[in-house]
């Protein structure tokens, strides 16, 4: 196999699965796909902008041995596809746990989990403020957790227990994907920038970094479903 296609077919390995569980009778998700598509849009304008901004000033860079080599803003095609390819994945997990699971309510404890999250996250990107990855990636999410809570009456439809239901299921494929790309590596992360912590080869910023883009992109999927 030609290497150059190793990231594109990691992406395509990923998607492989949701894609033909789409259409499956109880969770038909391919009928949410008006909704999807339409939100996934904002989420990755925000972090091909963010993650372009990252590559040209040092804080990561891709392996030329694992990419097709074709760019856009900066970026390879591949990774601007993951922004697609991995909200697509974790959108479809959401939907499952709705469809086969309807009795889990959104417990009082889920937002107790999410908002402490925010605490936690907004505490650690303040006290690593001089490294970029680290910084961002708290703030951000700790910032859009507490504006979701804030404007929290415009998005009743957002399941917060499903959420973080996903999420928890959804850490074992990331590990698995992102554990190829960090391990190859696909992704050379700058540690200085980074609080230079790993899971295997993952920094742990990661985990963050992904629970924010599909946070994101469930609300405004609940929010455009909501209008039907």
């Amino acid at each position: 196999m030609n290497p150059h296609y190793t990231y594109f077919l990691i992406l395509a390995i990923s998607i492989t699965g949701p894609l033909a569980l789409s259409f499956d009778k109880k969770v038909a998700f391919w009928k949410q796909y008006r909704y999807l598509f339409p939100a996934m849009l904002l989420p990755a304008v925000f972090y091909i902008l963010w993650d372009a901004w990252f590559t040209a000033h040092g804080v990561w860079w891709f392996n030329e041995n694992y990419i097709i080599g074709f760019t856009l803003a900066g970026l390879p095609i591949e990774e601007i596809l993951f922004f697609f390819v991995v909200p697509y994945c974790c959108v479809f997990i959401y939907e499952c746990i709705r469809c086969y699971f309807p009795k889990i309510k959104n417990h009082p404890a889920a937002d107790f989990i999410l908002k402490s999250l925010a605490i936690l996250s907004l505490t650690l990107g303040l006290f690593y403020e001089d490294r970029a990855y680290s910084f961002f990636s708290f703030f951000f999410f700790a910032v859009f957790v507490m504006l979701f809570y804030s404007l929290k009456r415009y998005f009743l439809s957002f399941h917060v227990s499903a959420f973080l239901i996903s999420w928890a299921i959804t850490l074992i494929p990331f590990l698995i994907v992102n554990g190829f790309l960090t391990a190859l590596p696909v992704v050379l992360y700058n540690d200085a920038e980074n609080l230079g912590k790993r899971i295997y080869s993952i920094p742990i910023e990661d985990s963050i970094y992904g629970m924010l883009l599909i946070f994101l992109n469930i609300i405004l999927f609940e929010k455009l479903r909501e209008k039907k």
